[in-house]
């Protein structure tokens, strides 16, 4: 087993950063971060006419059909420049459930428009509660008709305020059953959530005695929840892979940082207690990327390794960019605090991540589950 990315992945990291310097600075990233749909759609587009959103979305519903490990390299170049996208939640979660879960019509009709840029899906599955299980979901789905009648609230919701179409689980007499909603349909109501990390806007979405017809219901009525953790074990990996390239970045700044920086006459970087703290966040971040990667693999052959190294991936990535990104504001001292500084929108990131999908813990205990600890 090679390890090591081939020429042409390298280069498509290479033109994925140098596109992302080029066109989402810091200046642009704050910018965005503070405007309400937090996206910036000639960016978008421009990142559709890359072939970025159709990466992994087979040829035959209108993707470039490579693989997780081409689209994951995408994700660990947007951790590392922090630019509000709705790339996670449209390509990574949305267009991952349709692919698992959508009946062939669904795909042909929904993911062409996705590579192309003209489309958003967000997965609304989780409540106000925070609870991460299938035990979390009280939204209800009642027949009518000929389709489905929704009611309930969903919350944390990536991009939701923005997306076309939000992917909802609810509960029916069947189990858990998710269903394609459009984001203007009557009686959605979409609030923008302020939270920590403003860099990836989430949304709480109401939804009140909403009609879905009969093909709203995406794949076999209570069949969500499989769906649902299918698409976790990937998102998971991608989530591994974007935090790996926010401690990368984080590394870098402090490396830097304690290179330029004098006191009593000398670099701080000549400091012992300095040179610890970054040969740690070395350590943490070369440990990240091969959990990320191993990870990358196992998702790209879709093997089954995937339930457990998607979350090992997940819980040790996760401390890991956290535990880099407070040591980088404690690099970078008093001027670290501020913001102005980048390190605090790292720092945000690395702290609503760490949470996003699932705490650690809940990694680790699923990963105790799955090897029989």
């Amino acid at each position: 087993m090679n390890f090591a990315f081939s020429e042409e992945q390298q280069m498509l990291r290479d033109s994925v950063r140098s596109f992302l310097e080029n066109k989402a600075p810091s200046d642009r990233v704050r910018e965005l971060m503070e405007s309400d749909a937090g996206l910036d759609e000639g960016l978008w587009q421009e990142m559709a006419e890359m072939g970025w959103q159709a990466m992994a979305i087979p040829e035959e519903y209108g993707g470039a059909g490579f693989s997780w490990l081409e689209l994951n390299i995408i994700n660990e170049e947007l951790g590392r420049c922090l630019v509000p996208t709705p790339f996670f939640s449209s390509v990574v979660l949305g267009a991952t459930a349709v692919l698992e879960g959508g009946t062939e019509d669904q795909k042909q009709g929904l993911l062409e428009k996705v590579s192309m840029g003209q489309h958003r899906l967000a997965l609304a599955h989780i409540e106000p509660s925070g609870d991460w299980t299938e035990a979390g979901i009280e939204t209800t789905a009642r027949p009518s008709g000929s389709g489905w009648v929704l009611d309930g609230t969903k919350s944390f919701v990536v991009d939701g305020h923005t997306a076309d179409t939000l992917i909802v689980a609810a509960r029916t007499d069947a189990g858990i059953s998710l269903f394609l909603v459009p984001g203007d349909a009557p009686g959605v109501s979409r609030q923008r959530l302020e939270t920590m990390d403003m860099t990836r806007k989430q949304a709480l979405i109401e939804l009140d005695a909403v009609e879905v017809p009969a093909d709203g219901l995406l794949g076999a009525d209570g069949a969500g929840w499989d769906i649902i953790d299918r698409v976790m074990q990937f998102a998971a990996v991608a989530l591994a892979c974007e935090q790996v390239g926010g401690a990368q970045k984080c590394m870098e700044m402090s490396v830097e940082y304690a290179k330029v920086r004098v006191q009593f006459g000398r670099p701080i970087g000549s400091f012992q207690a300095i040179k610890h703290k970054c040969a740690d966040m070395l350590l943490a971040v070369e440990s990240g990327k091969s959990a990320a990667y191993y990870a990358s693999w196992a998702a790209a052959e879709d093997n089954d390794e995937l339930p457990v190294v998607s979350a090992l991936a997940k819980s040790y990535c996760s401390d890991a960019y956290f535990d880099v990104a407070a040591e980088t504001i404690q690099v970078h001292g008093g001027i670290g605090f501020t913001w102005e500084h980048d390190a605090h929108l790292y720092f945000k990131r690395a702290k609503t991540s760490q949470l996003m999908l699932g705490e650690p813990a809940h990694y680790r205990k699923r990963l105790a589950d799955l090897i029989g600890l």
